[in-house]
């Protein structure tokens, strides 16, 4: 009989002696202090803590790691969509939004450069308990927050066919008076688009979106001809929606009416 060097603790090989059958019983009593010395001198779980051990000024326990939040923002963010397709109560979704908007709130980006360590806008690795952020550069965190923002923007593609469904968008973001919003196009060149209070504007696939706070669904598609195309409710078929992935230029923009979930 030999104890697997997957147990994590001494607790664990403890519980393996006990579960021995009884005929071991008399062993078990007699060399369960030895066999316990044994298995932790051997495996020392108690100094073991990875490489956390030489690196913890620098990364491991105590640190807050950027990447991990932001996965677990993305995970419910996507879990709100989720339950709202699968016809969740109104009590569940605003427990998830609210959950959403917490975690969201504890990224570096909303936190001042005192309490973050660093440029806020900066991505950064992790950051230890006892100083500020921690080995800038391209972390995963990146792509998880752009990820979550496309999904409060609620930005949706399905089968092939661009919806937008802004649910867990709140209207505080909208603007509460005229601004400019300046953004480059396919071509490069760059735009400047004059925003009324009540909207707010990003751009996806390089096609400026304005949405404007409104209780009707309905959009309009700004052709480079000066074309305006009219499309009731908030979903754009397979033909257009390619033409704004494939960044064909066709669009100068999309203005979207729609009233946000939040």
């Amino acid at each position: 009989m030999s104890l697997s060097c997957g147990f994590q603790k001494c607790r664990s090989s403890e519980q393996a002696l006990d579960a021995l059958p009884e005929e071991y019983g008399p062993l078990v009593e007699k060399e369960r202090d030895l066999l316990l010395e044994i298995y932790e001198r051997q495996f020392d779980h108690q100094s073991f803590t990875g490489r956390s051990g030489t690196f913890y000024g620098y990364e491991g326990l105590g640190s807050i790691y950027w990447h991990m939040v932001s996965k677990l923002l993305l995970v419910v963010c996507e879990t709100y969509y989720r339950a709202d397709e699968t016809g969740a109560s109104p009590g569940i979704l605003g427990r998830l939004a609210a959950h959403y908007y917490e975690i969201r709130a504890g990224i570096g980006l909303n936190k001042g450069p005192d309490v973050y360590g660093a440029f806020p806008t900066d991505p950064y690795s992790h950051t230890p308990g006892n100083r500020g952020a921690q080995q800038p550069g391209m972390t995963g965190q990146v792509k998880e927050d752009i990820i979550a923002r496309w999904g409060e923007l609620g930005i949706m593609v399905r089968q092939g066919a661009i919806r937008f469904h802004p649910i867990l968008l709140r209207r505080e973001e909208f603007l509460s008076e005229a601004s400019e919003f300046v953004c480059l196009d396919v071509h490069g060149e760059r735009n400047n688009i004059c925003l009324e209070k009540g909207s707010l504007g990003f751009t996806y696939c390089q096609v400026p979106v304005i949405y404007h706070l409104s209780e009707e669904s309905k959009m309009a598609l700004h052709y480079r001809d000066n074309m305006v195309k009219q499309i009731p409710g908030l979903a754009l078929d397979q033909e257009l929606s390619a033409r704004i992935f494939d960044r064909s230029g066709t669009f100068v923009r999309i203005e979207v009416w729609l009233s946000p979930g939040l």
